[in-house]
Formats: structure tokens, C-alpha cells, sequence
């Protein structure tokens, strides 16, 4: 497993400070917070995992380490800097430069279907509510039936954010675990865990309740 280094840092927060819109943070996530994320996928299982918000790679190494053979790892990242950044530094890796909201489409561009896990560092807080809703069925219709989902909330976002958040993977989400806070992660983080998606995918790619 690669370790962050400095050049991996510094670009982040180059990018962060140029794009505060796309990274809400300019810390790269923490190494244990990458762990505790990355252990929703079953260790040494042959997986189809899709990251979304790839960055400078922090949680890419950890997600890498507990796929075993025949898995795929699928990462998404918007800003060019640090698509060139993981290229370089990364290049085992299966990299999209895309934008997470169109993930249906970059899921069939890939020719992936189903997938056992999704996990994100988007600042989902930040995202309007009918396009966070919109992504978060997109995701949960595409997540196979024991799959989860996972992704980073900061103690930066506004708690009516979070509190509406929280809310929106109710509604897509049977089961919606918050963790407890990792203090040590710049900035102090935790995770939600979602698993038991109340959406499916009909054959035409359109999303439906599951008891609709």
C-alpha cells in the first residue's frame, strides 16, 4: 500500500485553494479515517468498489489493500490537476476524470452494472438538495442488494446540513449507521454507512422505490 507523501499534501491543498467549490476541505483525509471508510469492503473479497472524489489517493491506497483478486476499483475525480496527480503517482489504478453527478452515465461508459460498494469524500453537505437526492438514488440503484456505502461528513459542514443529509440517505437507505467522530482527522470527521438500498435500477436505467 503507498503512503501519502508531501508532494500528495501539497497538491491537494493547491487545488483546494483554487477550488474551494469542488473541495471543501483543504486537508487531505486522515490515514485512519481512509482505513475506517475502506473496511466496508469484505477483506480479500472480489469486489466491484466505485470511489467517487479520488483526490490525491488517500483512501485509494487503503481500498486497494482489501480487494483480493479479480476485483475492480473504479475512481472518480473531477479536477484535472489531481487526475494528472493519481496518473503519475498511481498508475495501477482505473481512473475516470468525470463528475460524480453523472454517475449512472460513468458507471455504463465502464460497462460496470451492479457494484458491492461506493465510497465517497464529496462534500455532500455543500451539494443542492435535488441534486444530493438525486445522486444518492442514482448510487442506491445501482448498489447490489448486501452492498453499502459510505462517505466522509466533516464537523465543518453546518449541522442543518448534515441534519438534512442525514434525512436524504433515509430515504434511499434502510439502514443509516453514523460513527463516531475520528478528533484526530483534519478536520474531525466521521462516516455514515449505508446498507439495504430502498431503490432499484428497471431495466431502462430509472431508478424506483422498491415498494412502489
Amino acid at each position: 500500500m503507498c503512503a501519502m507523501t508531501r508532494a500528495d499534501h501539497l497538491t491537494f491543498l493547491r487545488r483546494a485553494i483554487r477550488r474551494p467549490d469542488l473541495l471543501a476541505t483543504p486537508f487531505v483525509t486522515g490515514p485512519r479515517l481512509a482505513r475506517d471508510i475502506a473496511q466496508v469492503i469484505p477483506q480479500g473479497s472480489s469486489s466491484t468498489v466505485v470511489e467517487l472524489g479520488a483526490g490525491t489517493g488517500a483512501m485509494s491506497d487503503p481500498i486497494r489493500a482489501r480487494l483480493g483478486p479479480g476485483s475492480r476499483h473504479l475512481a472518480v475525480e473531477l479536477d484535472p490537476d489531481l487526475v494528472a496527480h493519481l496518473r503519475r503517482t498511481r498508475p495501477w489504478l482505473e481512473l475516470v476524470r468525470g463528475d460524480a453527478r453523472e454517475f449512472t452515465r460513468l458507471l455504463d461508459e465502464a460497462g460496470i452494472g451492479t457494484v458491492d460498494v461506493v465510497i465517497s469524500s464529496l462534500p455532500w453537505a455543500l451539494f443542492p438538495a435535488v441534486q444530493r437526492r438525486a445522486l444518492l438514488r442514482d448510487i442506491a440503484a445501482r448498489l447490489a442488494p448486501d452492498g453499502a456505502f459510505s462517505m466522509i461528513t466533516t464537523w465543518m459542514a453546518l449541522p442543518s446540513r448534515v441534519g438534512d443529509l442525514r434525512g436524504a440517505l433515509g430515504e434511499v437507505f434502510d439502514e443509516v449507521v453514523e460513527t463516531a467522530t475520528v478528533w484526530l482527522n483534519p478536520p474531525p470527521a466521521r462516516l455514515f454507512v449505508c446498507r439495504r438500498p430502498l431503490v432499484r435500477t428497471d431495466g431502462a436505467g430509472t431508478s424506483n422505490n422498491l415498494d412502489e
